[in-house]
């Protein structure tokens, strides 16, 4: 079976072929990066316009890359929710055009659960499992039992970790986007020079909050005393925040996997997803958080942290393999909660 993903929910325009083998004949993303950088952040008209401009491009070169004509494909998924309308819209009308056109099956993925998915894609584990989906949008524990079986154990309260990561870095005066910036000066500097809170650690739910240490950040550099022109100090502030981001998910970890082991005593993997999932601090510290509770630790290669059509795709394989399709009423979602998400026959 090979299936096309196409990703277009903020700022990488994406597509994939995908074979249920897990092999990856490609995966074509077009980064927005250096379009959306002089702002800060991703502009959603920006994002949409560039989005219908180079999928059309993006589309034909996948399949060139692949080796293989519309004809060979099995069907086609993109994501449909949540994420900037405009580019949803974009990439999920034009996945409907090849699927009608083609006679395809059509899959509408939720973008959070090609998030979760990934992991069987790229090292076949097996049902159930406890997800950690770390974005610039989202925070969240989740258990997946299945294609669109899916339990939130806990969720951010006020900012997710990635936009902590990314405001922190514009309070350093880094380039955007902050991930990266803060992960490649942290490693020059001391985590220890600076106490930063650790918010929601020691309570008992599985929630997030990075609002307050992200302001502790703000009020550290704004104090007179603080040079930020010494780029000792900026790496010792980005290394104090990513240990202190780093130790919030341990702590919401050990609650996350008490309470997945009570649902699923026979499941055993802490799967960590999404593009803050590719910094290695939080990757080291959840490898040696999930090692202590018995619990195997996987998460993709960084190149499939980040949005991207492969895991569109294998998100869709997921789905036919359990009879799930879409019709071509299925309507874009600029918010859709993973728990919405119901097989039919459950509840």
């Amino acid at each position: 079976m090979l299936l096309m993903g196409i990703e277009t929910s903020c700022d990488e325009t994406a597509v994939a072929i995908v074979a249920d083998d897990r092999r990856i004949l490609s995966n074509r993303i077009l980064s927005q990066l250096y379009e959306h950088r002089p702002y800060g952040g991703v502009v959603p008209e920006i994002a949409a316009r560039s989005h219908l401009q180079h999928l059309p491009g993006i589309i034909r070169s996948g399949l060139e890359n692949a080796g293989v004509k519309f004809s060979d494909l099995d069907g086609v998924a993109a994501t449909a929710g949540p994420g900037l309308i405009g580019g949803v819209m974009i990439g999920l009308m034009a996945a409907k055009s090849i699927a009608l056109v083609h006679e395809l099956p059509f899959i509408a993925i939720n973008h959070m659960e090609a998030h979760a998915l990934t992991p069987r894609l790229t090292n076949n584990i097996a049902f159930p499992y406890l997800a950690l989906l770390v974005s610039g949008g989202h925070s969240l524990f989740v258990a997946v039992a299945g294609p669109n079986q899916h339990t939130i154990y806990g969720t951010t309260i006020d900012d997710a970790i990635g936009e902590a990561f990314d405001k922190t870095a514009a309070f350093l005066g880094l380039p955007y986007p902050g991930g990266p910036s803060i992960e490649n000066i942290a490693s020059e500097g001391d985590p220890l020079i600076y106490q930063l809170p650790r918010p929601m650690r020691g309570r008992p739910n599985c929630d997030f909050s990075f609002s307050g240490l992200k302001t502790a950040v703000r009020r550290l550099t704004e104090k007179p005393d603080t040079d930020l022109d010494a780029p000792a100090t900026v790496a010792n502030i980005a290394a104090s925040f990513q240990l202190a981001a780093a130790d919030v998910v341990s702590d919401r970890t050990i609650n996350a996997i008490r309470r997945f082991k009570a649902d699923y005593p026979d499941g055993n993997t802490l799967v960590a997803a999404g593009g803050v999932a590719s910094n290695l601090t939080l990757r080291d510290s959840l490898q040696e958080t999930a090692a202590k509770a018995g619990l195997q630790f996987v998460a993709p290669p960084p190149a499939l942290c980040t949005d991207n059509g492969a895991m569109v795709a294998w998100a869709g394989i997921e789905h036919l393999n359990v009879g799930l399709q879409d019709t071509f009423a299925f309507a874009p979602r600029p918010r859709w909660p993973l728990d919405e998400l119901v097989v039919k026959g459950q509840g």
